[in-house]
């Protein structure tokens, strides 16, 4: 992996992590773990595994678009 690339994605997973510990509202942990998880992808491709790769660039949208809408906010 080019070394730019691979620097600029562990700054997204570190960007990603310290989010999601400092955020206290539910949406704001779910996208900083959609950060974390973009950081992660490239690292899963370069190792070969691309079958993974394929679930995970399919159940990661799924699966936040399923937690935000049972966490919805209510509207007063």
């Amino acid at each position: 992996m080019i070394d730019t690339v691979m620097i600029a994605c562990v700054a997204l997973i570190l960007i990603g992590m310290a989010a999601t510990i400092a955020a206290r509202d539910p949406f704001d942990k779910l996208i900083s773990l959609s950060v974390m998880i973009a950081g992660v992808f490239p690292f899963i491709a370069d190792r070969g595994y691309l079958d993974v790769a394929i679930a995970v660039a399919l159940v990661a949208p799924i699966s936040t678009i399923f937690i935000l809408m049972a966490c919805r906010r209510e509207t007063a």
